[in-house]
Parts: structure tokens; sequence; C-alpha cells
């Protein structure tokens, strides 16, 4: 009865350590890879980039201040260019998004119209508070 009682003690010992090793090990796993997930809520500086660039290449191309401003230079040429593109985009996407409607219009009938109207509406809405639920 002695031997009985000593096992059961020790396979419920055995059980319960084990159970705590393996949580342990597991919540450190979990809290792990939740810290080292990226912050997506946070959007990245391109400023901030930028100075981190220059500085890395300052240091590892050893390049003089002449250089220096030259590259930053290069930088702001090629950030405007980028803003004339994505402004270009946008307006030629625009165009294209207003035909979309324009020819989902002509297949319409005139009581369909309003009722075409209302729904683009609601979308928009719904697209604008998507978006406001996304910056948050």
């Amino acid at each position: 009865m002695l031997k009985t009682k000593f096992s059961a003690l020790l396979s419920l010992l055995l059980v319960l350590v084990s159970g705590m090793l393996v949580g342990g090990f597991l919540y450190r796993l979990y809290n792990v890879s939740v810290v080292a997930a990226p912050n997506s809520a946070r959007k990245a500086d391109p400023e901030e980039a930028r100075k981190h660039i220059v500085a890395d290449m300052r240091d590892h191309l050893k390049l003089d201040n002449r250089q220096v401003d030259q590259l930053q230079q290069i930088f702001d040429e090629t950030r405007d260019q980028f803003h004339q593109m994505h402004d270009r985009m946008n307006a030629e996407g625009q165009a294209l998004h207003n035909g979309q409607i324009e020819k989902v219009k002509a297949i319409l009938r005139a009581e369909q119209l309003p009722l075409y109207d209302h729904w683009r509406a609601e979308r928009e809405r719904e697209r604008k508070q998507h978006r406001e639920n996304e910056k948050k």
C-alpha cells in the first residue's frame, strides 16, 4: 500500500513538473514571437530611413562631404520623380475609374441609376471607414 501511494504521488509530481516546464517554454516562445513581430501599425518615416542609409553609405563607402552632398541631391531628384510618377498614376487611375462608372451607367436602366449611385456612395463610406480604422 505504501509503495502504491508513493508511486501515485511520484507520477502526479512528474506530471505537474512536466506541465510547468512545457507551459514555461510555450509562454516564453509566445512572448518572444509577439515582441519580435514588426509593428505594422507604425509607418516608417522616409526621412529617418534616408538619414540611416546616408550614414550607412558614408561609413561603409568612406564618402567625403562632396559625395554625401551629391548623394543627397540624387535622393532628392529620385524622390521628386517618384512623387511625379505617383501623381500621374493617381490621375490615370481616377480617369479609368470614372470611365468604368460611365460605362456601367450606360448599361443600366433609368430606374437603376439612383440605386447604383446609392450603392456607390455606400461603398465609398465603407472604404473611408476602413481606411480610418487602418490608420488607428
